[in-house]
């Protein structure tokens, strides 16, 4: 009798553990077929920076079972698209301090969904070979970097800082030369190639910190200061995404780990794609508890 009842408690015992999968499964498969016919578009700018924390993002939120949009724009028209909601999501938004003036402009529209990292450098970079240690140093012998600072795109918040330090420190031999991101480091790859002086704009993360030996010039006015970098979205997106509002408000990454995908991207070709999928399958846990499971 004893082993009779003992089967049908193992019975039953199975056949509850049965269950259990099957409710686990099923819960996981109705969030994706919630989600399947809703597409999240993210704003991307040209910069590697933004780029591959985009692409991690893009595919945890398609394991979670949305179809994923990226638009390549300029960081100005991502804060337009957040504020019109033709944009949901943007990865790469440098506060309090660089995007000061956007953030300004747009805060009633646009909200901080999550850190990416904390206490980013920025400013202007030289290669550690140029004696001169800050940009009050630059202002003896102008002619000796070309009289030009090499920065990115117009509208860019180290773009707008870089104008307010060339007013500030009476830089009036030298010109802002605006560019891509691109263009801005084919010039520092040339002019580090022949040991000549140049200053570009620079930030972290970035792979020229891996390639070169480079130095941020000092700045005692301040106008460059350490900032956080958050993914933000849309006020009101937590309603209409509820899903993806609660998987991005868990991410976070070191920015060790995207220097190292920048670094893949632009020496050994690795793209984006697949640097992306290689960090979530590294990073297996963290992704389950973002996505809940």
């Amino acid at each position: 009798m004893k082993k009779f009842v003992s089967i049908l408690l193992m019975i039953a015992l199975a056949a509850l553990a049965a269950c259990s999968n099957t409710d686990e499964e099923s819960a996981n498969h109705s969030d994706a077929t919630e989600n399947k016919d809703e597409t999240i578009v993210f704003g991307q700018t040209s910069w590697t920076s933004t780029e591959a924390p985009t692409q991690i993002a893009k595919q945890i939120l398609e394991e979670a079972g949305y179809d994923v949009e990226i638009k390549l724009l300029s960081q100005p028209v991502i804060f337009e698209g957040l504020q019109s909601k033709e944009v949901d999501i943007f990865m790469d938004a440098w506060l309090p301090y660089t995007e000061a003036e956007l953030w300004n402009e747009y805060q009633d529209d646009v909200q901080k969904i999550a850190t990416s990292y904390e206490n980013v450098p920025l400013g202007w970079v030289v290669p550690t070979y140029v004696e001169e240690d800050s940009i009050e140093d630059i202002k003896e012998n102008p002619e000796k970097f070309g009289n030009e600072v090499y920065t990115i795109s117009p509208g860019a918040g180290v773009v707008s800082i870089s104008e307010e330090v060339m007013a500030d420190y009476n830089l009036d031999a030298f010109e802002l030369m605006p560019s891509s991101e691109t263009a801005m480091i084919s010039t520092l790859d040339q002019k580090i190639n022949n040991e000549e002086p140049v200053i570009i704009t620079g930030w972290r993360p970035h792979s020229i910190f891996e390639k070169y030996d480079l130095k941020f010039l000092e700045e005692p006015k301040e106008n460059f200061k350490y900032d956080n970098v958050y993914v933000v979205g849309y006020k009101g997106l937590e309603e209409d995404h509820p899903k993806a509002y609660e998987v991005l408000s868990k991410w976070s990454i070191e920015v060790g780990d995207l220097e190292k995908m920048i670094h893949d991207y632009e020496n050994n070709d690795v793209p984006f794609e697949e640097s992306a999928a290689q960090w979530i399958e590294e990073h297996r846990d963290k992704v389950d508890d973002m996505l809940g499971k």
